[in-house]
């Protein structure tokens, strides 16, 4: 074996003790960050954490010596902190030659205690699973006991099991004879297994509730009013491990350590897993996100995992070019705390064709093309951009994609009172109205289905609920579908919010014809009466008018509910608003939202960079809900103009926008696509109704683009394979842009591209004639470049084209042209955007 020189070694010594004591030196810290414990049942459980970067790092789990400067006021063993009498305390962890603090506030001993249904008993029964759907939270309950869903209905909960059948579930003499001990615990077979030993924490809190009387749950009982979780971020490595803390912070100003009776879901598997006491396994790189749900709160916990070996040299995280704006900026900051390199910025060809895809829905014309390509200006692409905000092409596109939004479908619209709504949207795109505008005119919308289109959001969400959670998903983002029969089980949403949201519109009325069916002329009058409400199915009462999160309405106000809804709808300060539309905007242009799926705005599916998601929306609110505006910064953007080649170190990336995501085009444009590049239109059927007399006015011209059918009920082959939007309801998940082995059957062997390629008139024979007149072939290949992928071909390309066209006249002459414009047409470089 060879040694190095001693000189050498000498120095790697003491490289390796200059990176020991460097990592020694790093500071460390106690969580949480202060401690509050204000009854003698308070336990507050702390962690050692690390910094690295200027944030919590790893968890120290050994090696950590406890002490508390005051043990008569607080106890520490272990890391768990107990109460003993009222005063302060400080707290102290030392690890090695490292030390921190905490502080510690008792108060509130001499008071007396009592276990709370509403606080304790119900977090336990949910956390066990005792009222999960699985089991007794089940609609018809498990062996002849029900329990609400997640405890969202306390006062049933506590009849069922203290008053139901004669109080057979409790003993108060004996808690441990009671079925609500006996079972779970194993003293008693039961189906559901055993959920707790007799000596737990749970067994013991039941227990003692049952001998202190079983109180009810009381009106005045303290609420929970949020969660606090520790850390809230951290950056972890691939193999680590982190305990998750939760505090419950409740309306009487007290907080409980609650992690016990948390439970746990990881929003990225891939990134980190969570095991049932909040201790998170860092599994791979990336942002990934651990969300704790208690007493229907909940709370994130995020945790980034660089990309790449940390023991090796960072990646060059930016590509050279200085930020543009606000979103560069953080999307920069965070490739750097995930160590991924950023792609190059793209060429010019592909930033025009992207750029005119993603803003306008169709590829760029030959002429478009060859004149970008020739411009030697460097504001080129700004003046781009603003070229394709100010064509028609984007009122048709933008107009098409609200109307996927607000489901218009010739199934359930009569055609007049269709064209109506699609006019109305297409003259709000066309007029540049803002968007909280655009949303407020919907929402507080009344009159003729055909004088007034907006009022036809109304015929296609016809009875309260339907208008509450189709509104909830279209302009919040989220679906609060599962609080219609019971409390939200993994999110905020209780059932009372629902109905409260719900009594907004209990006033809505309508004359005429209102939806699906054949009557007269489809005319239909919407309009608000002055009373009526929406009884609650489990209280049997209605319950006070209510936008989520707001304030309610009296029940006695004649006034349009609609208008006080729209106003804190639309407003700045609304947490969702804003968000939901800079997401679905974003998406729309890079590929992949911020929130995914775009529409599923929940808590517990976080952003993947929130910062920059705070910003989009902050960025919306201050420009008043242009929507171009945000589109502008987001096409001027590094990020959005990086290539779609991946780098060796981000190859793995799909969220964090280090390069552009190629997508296959959304199936509308795909097919205008085929129709541009072959020059040859499409007939499409009818404006669909059952029933519907195919009237010589209700086909659409020749020429109507795929983009400006009004509606989704338009019969067409190649739209219903490439998955578009059926707009049946208000999800994005109606569409797809997966490739499918249909797909590529049709075309390979389908009519759609073959008939178009075969058609007299077409492109193909335009520029054989022109051959024929003496175009070069070497012009005749760069149209097809042009035309199909808006770049001219590389010399490898040329060459290799021109080696194969046959000369002007021959007999194989067109079937060669034609393979050549087939093979361009079917390649994934045209079929995607990238």
């Amino acid at each position: 074996m060879t040694r190095p020189p001693l000189a050498l070694a000498r120095s790697l010594v003491a490289l390796a003790a200059t990176l020991f004591a460097a990592r020694a030196e790093e500071p460390i810290a106690v969580l949480p960050a202060e401690v509050s414990l204000s009854t003698p049942e308070s336990r507050q459980r702390l962690i050692v954490q690390e910094t690295e970067r200027g944030e919590f790092g790893r968890q120290v789990v050994d090696g950590i010596e406890w002490s508390s400067s005051a043990p008569g006021i607080a106890a520490v063993a272990a890391g768990l902190v107990t109460p003993v009498a009222d005063g302060r305390a400080t707290i102290t962890a030392k690890v090695g030659d490292r030390t921190a603090t905490v502080a510690v506030t008792v108060a509130g001993l001499g008071r007396s205690f009592d276990w709370s249904f509403r606080s304790h008993v119900e977090p336990i029964l949910a956390k066990q699973g005792c009222n999960s759907g699985a089991c007794h939270g089940a609609l018809a309950g498990k062996g002849g006991f029900r329990l609400s869903l997640q405890g969202y209905d306390p006062d049933a909960d506590f009849f069922n099991i203290v008053k139901q059948d004669r109080g057979r579930r409790v003993e108060f003499g004996d808690p441990g004879r009671s079925l609500l001990l006996a079972k779970p615990s194993g003293a008693i077979a039961h189906k559901g297994g055993v959920r707790f030993a007799t000596d737990s924490p749970e067994y013991r809190i039941l227990s003692q509730w049952i001998a202190a009387g079983a109180p009810r749950p009381a009106a005045a009982d303290a609420r929970v009013d949020s969660l606090e979780v520790a850390p809230e971020r951290s950056l972890q490595r691939v193999g680590q491990g982190q305990q998750i803390l939760v505090r419950a912070r409740y309306t009487d100003g007290r907080s409980e350590d609650v992690t016990r009776w948390v439970k746990w879901s990881s929003a990225d598997e891939s990134v980190c897993r969570v095991d049932e006491n909040g201790k998170a396994q860092v599994v791979g790189p990336g942002e990934g996100s651990v969300v704790a749900w208690f007493a229907s709160r909940l709370a994130i916990a995020r945790v980034t995992v660089p990309y790449g070996d940390p023991a090796a040299a960072p990646a060059t995280v930016v590509d050279g070019r200085k930020p543009r704006n606000f979103i560069d900026e953080q999307i920069d900051k965070q490739l750097a705390r995930l160590n991924l390199p950023a792609s190059p910025g793209c060429d010019d060809s592909e930033f025009l064709r992207r750029a005119t895809v993603d803003a306008i829905g169709r590829i760029p014309s030959v002429d478009e093309a060859r004149a970008f390509l020739a411009d030697p200006s460097e504001a080129r692409r700004d003046a781009l951009i603003d070229r394709l905000l100010a064509t028609p092409d984007f009122v048709d596109y933008w107009t098409y994609k609200w109307s996927d939004l607000l489901m218009l479908n010739g199934t359930r619209l009569r055609p007049q009172a269709l064209r109506a709504y699609y006019q109305w949207v297409r003259k709000q795109v066309a007029d540049g109205v803002p968007w909280d505008r655009f949303v407020r005119e919907i929402v507080t919308a009344t009159g003729e289905s055909v004088e007034n289109g907006a009022t036809n959001f109304y015929a296609l969400s016809q009875s309260p609920e339907d208008m509450t959670e189709n509104v909830s998903q279209a302009f919040l983002g989220l679906s609060i579908g599962c609080a219609k029969c019971h409390n939200h089980p993994l999110e905020k949403w209780t059932n009372d919010q629902y109905y409260g949201m719900a009594s907004l519109f209990s006033r809505v009325r309508a004359k005429g014809w209102g939806g699906e069916g054949r009557q007269g002329d489809g005319l239909r009058t919407l309009y608000v009466a002055e009373s009526g409400e929406l009884v609650q199915p489990r209280t049997g009462k209605p319950q006070p008018p209510t936008p989520l999160d707001g304030a309610s309405l009296s029940f006695d106000d004649p006034a349009d509910r609609r208008a006080s809804l729209a106003k804190w709808l639309t407003a700045p300060e609304n947490p969702y608003f804003a968000r939901s539309i800079a997401n679905r905007i974003w998406a729309n242009f890079m590929g992949v939202g911020l929130v995914e799926k775009v529409d599923d705005m929940r808590a517990s599916n976080p952003a993947s960079n929130e910062a920059l998601m705070s910003a989009a929306a902050a960025f919306v609110i201050e420009k008043k809900f242009d929507l171009k505006a945000l589109m502008k910064v987001v096409l001027q953007s590094n990020a959005y103009q990086r290539s779609s080649r991946p780098l060796p170190g981000n190859n793995a990336d799909h969220r964090f926008y280090s390069r552009y995501y190629p997508r296959r085009m959304m199936a509308e444009v795909l097919h205008d696509a085929i129709v541009q590049v072959t020059e040859v239109p499409t007939l499409f059927d009818f404006i669909g109704f059952p029933g519907n007399d195919r009237e010589k006015t209700d086909f659409y011209p020749l020429g109507t683009r795929a983009i400006q059918l009004y509606d989704a009920a338009v019969e067409n082959y190649f739209l219903q394979a490439f998955g578009r939007n059926a707009r049946r309801i208000v999800c994005e998940c109606e569409r797809s842009d997966e490739p499918t082995m249909v797909q590529v059957l049709h075309l390979s062997n389908g009519s759609t591209l073959n008939e178009k390629l075969r058609a007299p008139g077409n492109r193909l024979h335009k520029l054989l004639k022109l051959r024929r007149a003496g175009m070069s072939a070497a012009a005749i290949v760069d149209e097809l470049y042009l035309a199909c992928l808006s770049r001219y071909p590389t010399a490898a390309e040329r060459d290799h084209l021109l080696a194969l066209l046959p000369p002007p006249g021959d007999a194989s002459e067109e079937e060669v042209v034609e393979d050549v414009f087939w093979g361009l047409m079917s390649s994934r470089e045209f079929l995607f955007n990238h």
